[in-house]
């Protein structure tokens, strides 16, 4: 095992979506003035990641030879990024039983196929050898002229009983290039001009374990840099420095991982850290108080040991110490122990800092603290809570937190987060790995200090961050408040919510056992994939123990409590009622010019990845059962072997295996999927290949999906497996009989921004037909000149559906020749058929904008059925000059609107508005969001008949927004005398109004 004793935190602060607030748009809000509101985390995406090695090697044609009859995948360095047999067998048998030295050998009988020389296999260093069954995942580092490869290097090897099942890598060929010139304090200023800081003064203080350490003015703690030997396709490797540039104290935190070339002090790589929650006894709330608000205390006693009076015995799941307890010193009598430290940190707003007060001690070791719910009984209000004899309750918020995270560690450690996959410990008792990491939880993070007067810098919000092993993690957890044109929480402590503390804590699970301890998850889909194993993770301990529902929430939701959606809590929707699928990469994304070309968020864009875990988490517990409520609670404290839990414990050990098996730290969701396959071959045989690929296939994994590495936009989909017999669709769009020319046909609910299936357009690469496993699916076609339709179909095995979609023509469409006037901007978009684009009258008041449209001119006039309307939030392109450059927020969007007709006739020309009637007024809530806050399924295009009528002109007119015409967005609602929570008087969002598409349709 390399020694990292002295190895600075490659920090990953990871503001899950969980978190929100992450700033605000203009200063902060007070009085009755009006400010700008909020934006959303998520809603944007700083483009800090940079990555300037070029170019792609290839594998050459003896390399593809080796893998013909294997399913491979190739990286840019021209060896195997994935390799595993094609038919669910093994790469080779009859190697050593010792795992490592098979993984070895099968290393070093295949250079020729790796692309690499046989002394890079001699010079690999074993990093890990963790357990997946009876198998385990070895994982080595390449070594470049003595030096450690940065960034990629790795190959993992799956092995079990002599046979090699699977084999993932970022080897890279070639020698190292050139010898380092440059200082560490000149790399190191050159990294952090790079992320956006100049330096001044540098001092050298030291090295340790291959790290300089750096005084450096301006940052308040040491920095540190590396040298290390950077892959390049192609080009073997160069010397670069990394370093890690951290400054917590800045306006937003600062986190930054740069590789600098140790030759020409050029910025090779820069990457965000920052991503976007007698014996002992403790009273704590197992998933989160009662989600109606009550106060009322139901929190349980949990003890060590079964005692009279207690609701739950710890020790038969706690692998090692009692939670209270210290190696060496005993109980600390408080919140400390070797897995945690529960603390709090009220008057600071970084999130880097962690306060020292531990829960008050309690020399009997019953941490039974009040609960007054003060947070919520005082409406947020800080004048009364922070400074009052409860305090907050922070007692019993550091002592929940501490419990929780105890909890998290507990039944982790029996999934494989284990001392030997770099798990969080104070002591790892010889086992391998790193100790000195225990987990930090700063309870109320920033409680006094991070309210409106900082721009609500710790509201709404919780982080984790994730060093590698030996240093310690952190956990952040906020207060929630109502902020304005931002997000209505209502007024909790984020630290009772197990399923945010689950969030959070998984993100240094999968931070610490994907591609080793050091390298993290990067790249936009890597990430989209840990906030979903976040959310997976969050889940299934509250199921496994059941703990939830609490009341009438949703148990396959994350985040409830603290959102007040019972339903979907913090996402758009609950993993249980998800219709998302690989194609919709992409589907919710607000942006601005400069964003825009990323196209992806990584916490929607993560619930792709949950609702197609969630789907074969439900395929195994058809097969396997669901169990009893009692063996459900024994396998998860790991006291029955998974091979005879139900199916739900199954799915998730496999998840957690397939961590072991990634060896890169952008790994696609095509990576992780074969990841998972090769854990079920490795653990279970390959017992439940067929279950694993047609779930995959069912959600566009299948078995032709494709993708361009962790940052593409577009992956191509696929709904085909090997086990199963495919039905044919035959898309065949027609219109009065006539077939419609250009018809696009997703999968879903979405057609802005995600990949189509199948097309009528000669001019793509797609056709018109496509494979699918068996099942019923939600589809859209979409064409110009027709709108949108939605339709459904069931599909049988072998079946051919020559499947005709009836689509009428759109009277108001551009491509049949309509024309818009009217109020703001980008009238054009409200009328070109698709959801991509919008309309916006930005600001001033929104009542009564208007815009109205010159049906298809071919005729004089046209009966009108039925109109179809879109309030989905959409930015220009980069390459529309013409378009809103604004931040969309989503409390802009159409929420209540009318519909006007006027038919051009004798003495009615049309041009006056009196010569309009009201056709139609929707309903109050048309697109009917609640608190938090506006989501995007609820902003999707509806179909709404209206009165027959002859009509030239067709009119949409504004009557609310989301702002204007939410009831959950209006009024006071807290108690903090310098919050105005009211949409329209504390933010600008009561100005600005968009809507996506007006469509007409005929009778």
């Amino acid at each position: 095992m390399m020694s990292r004793s002295a190895l600075w935190p490659r920090l990953l602060v990871v503001l899950s979506s969980v978190a929100l607030v992450a700033a605000l748009t203009s200063p902060a809000l007070g009085g009755t003035s009006k400010r700008g509101g909020p934006r959303l985390q998520g809603d944007q995406q700083t483009a800090v990641d940079l990555d300037t090695r070029t170019g792609r090697k290839a594998p050459n044609a003896h390399q593809k030879a080796l893998a013909r009859g294997k399913t491979v995948r190739w990286n840019r360095f021209g060896t195997p990024q994935v390799l595993l047999t094609g038919d669910s067998g093994y790469l080779a048998t009859g190697l050593a039983r010792n795992p490592v030295a098979a993984a070895r050998a099968w290393l070093a009988r295949n250079t020729a196929l790796l692309g690499i020389d046989r002394s890079a296999v001699a010079d690999l260093e074993l990093l890990a050898s963790a357990p997946i069954g009876k198998g385990r995942a070895v994982l080595f580092q390449q070594r470049f002229g003595g030096l450690p490869a940065g960034h990629d290097g790795l190959v993992v090897v799956g092995v079990v009983a002599g046979k090699v099942a699977y084999v993932a890598s970022s080897l890279a060929g070639g020698e190292l290039t050139g010898a380092a010139s440059l200082s560490p304090a000149e790399a190191f200023r050159r990294a952090a001009a790079s992320a956006g800081r100049s330096v001044g003064g540098v001092t050298r203080l030291g090295e340790e374990g291959g790290w300089t350490s750096l005084r450096v003015d301006g940052f308040a703690s040491p920095q540190r840099v590396r040298l290390v030997a950077l892959p390049i396709p192609g080009a073997g490797a160069v010397p670069a420095y990394e370093a890690v540039v951290l400054d917590g104290s800045a306006s937003e935190p600062l986190g930054a991982s740069v590789f600098v070339d140790a030759r020409s002090g050029a910025v090779l790589i820069r990457e965000s850290l920052v991503d976007d929650e007698g014996e002992p006894s403790w009273k704590v709330f197992p998933a989160s108080p009662s989600p109606d608000y009550s106060s009322t205390d139901t929190r349980q006693l949990w003890c060590w040991t079964d005692a009279a009076g207690c609701d739950r015995a710890l020790d038969p799941s706690s692998p090692d110490l009692e939670w209270d307890v210290n190696p060496g010193t005993g109980s600390s009598l408080t919140t400390d122990g070797n897995n945690a430290k529960g603390v709090h940190n009220w008057f600071s707003n970084d999130p880097f800092t962690v306060g020292t007060e531990t829960a008050t001690p309690r020399p009997a070791r019953d941490y039974v603290y009040p609960w007054t719910d003060q947070w919520h009984q005082s409406r947020c209000n800080p004048d009364t809570t922070f400074t009052s004899a409860a305090r907050n309750d922070i007692d019993a918020a550091r002592a929940n937190l501490f419990a929780m995270h105890n909890r998290m560690h507990d039944w982790s450690y029996h999934l494989g987060f284990t001392e030997q996959t770099f798990n969080l410990q104070k002591d790892n008792f010889g086992r391998g790995g790193l100790g000195n990491d225990n987990e930090q939880g700063n309870a109320q993070a920033g409680g006094v200090s991070g309210g409106p007067a900082s721009g609500f810098a710790a509201r709404d919000n919780a982080n984790q961050i994730t060093p590698p092993d030996g240093q310690a993690p952190i956990t952040n957890m906020y207060l929630w408040q109502p902020i304005a044109g931002g997000f209505y929480a209502p007024c909790v402590d984020g630290d009772f919510d197990m399923s945010v503390i689950g969030h959070e804590y998984t993100h240094a699970i999968s931070n610490r056992m994907v591609a080793g301890p050091d390298t993290g998850l990067t790249g936009s889909l890597s990430r989209a994939m840990g906030e979903s194993w976040s959310d997976l993770d969050a889940m299934e301990i509250l199921n496994e123990y059941g703990f939830v529902p609490v009341a009438d929430e949703n148990r396959y939701a994350v985040g409830p409590y603290v959102t007040g959606d019972k339903k979907a809590g913090i996402r758009n929707y609950g993993m249980n009622a998800s219709p998302l699928n690989f194609s919709d990469v992409g589907y919710d994304f607000v942006c601005n010019a400069a964003t825009c070309p990323l196209l992806t968020q990584v916490h929607a864009d993560g619930e792709i990845w949950s609702a197609t875990n969630f789907a074969i988490r439900q395929a195994f517990v058809a097969r396997y059962g669901a169990g009893t409520p009692t063996l459900q609670a024994r396998c998860a404290d790991g006291l029955v072997a998974v091979s005879s839990c139900p199916g739900n414990r199954r799915w998730i050990q496999l998840m957690f295996d397939a961590f072991l098996l990634l060896p890169t730290g952008t790994p696609s969701m095509l990576d992780a999927r074969d990841a998972m396959i090769a854990a079920d071959q490795i653990r279970f045989g390959g017992a439940n290949q067929d279950l694993l690929w047609n779930t995959f296939a069912s959600r566009g994994f299948g078995q032709n999906a494709s993708a361009g590495g962790s940052e593409d936009a577009d992956p191509v989909p696929s709904f085909e497996s090997p086990h199963a017999t495919e039905a044919t669709l035959i898309f065949e769009p027609v219109s009065g009989g006539n077939p419609v020319a250009g018809a696009r046909l997703f999968v879903g609910h979405y057609e802005a921004r995600v990949t189509p299936v199948a097309d009528t357009d000669p001019a793509t690469p797609l056709d018109s037909s496509l494979q699918l496993v068996p099942g019923t699916y939600e589809l859209l076609a979409q064409a110009p000149g027709f709108g949108a339709k939605r339709v459904s179909v069931e599909l049988k095995p072998g079946m051919v559906k020559h499947f005709q979609v009836e689509m009428p023509a759109n009277l108001a469409s551009a491509a049949n020749g309509a024309m818009a006037t009217g109020d703001g901007i980008n009238l054009g978009k409200l009328i070109d058929d698709t959801e991509a684009t919008n309309w916006a009258s930005l600001g001033s008041p929104v009542a009564g904008k208007q815009v109205t449209v010159r049906l298809d001119p071919s005729k004089p006039w046209h009966p009108v059925a039925r109109v179809q309307v879109s309030a989905e939030l959409r930015t220009r392109l980069p390459d529309d000059p013409g378009g809103d450059t604004a931040t969309q927020s989503r409390f802009s969007a159409l929420r209540q609107f009318q519909i006007l007709a006027c038919q051009v006739k004798a003495g009615v020309d049309c041009t006056q508005d009196a010569q309009f009637s009201v056709l139609f007024t929707s309903a109050p809530d048309a697109f009917p969001s609640v608190a938090p806050r506006p989501r995007v399924p609820e902003l999707l295009i509806k179909s709404f008949a209206v009165p027959k009528t002859n009509a030239t002109f067709v009119r949409l007119r504004v009557l609310t927004n989301q702002c204007t015409g939410a009831p959950a967005y209006q009024g006071d609602q807290d108690d903090d005398p310098l919050n105005v929570t009211d949409c329209k008087d504390g933010s600008t969002q009561d100005d600005n109004v968009r809507a996506a598409e007006l469509q007409v349709f005929g009778r």
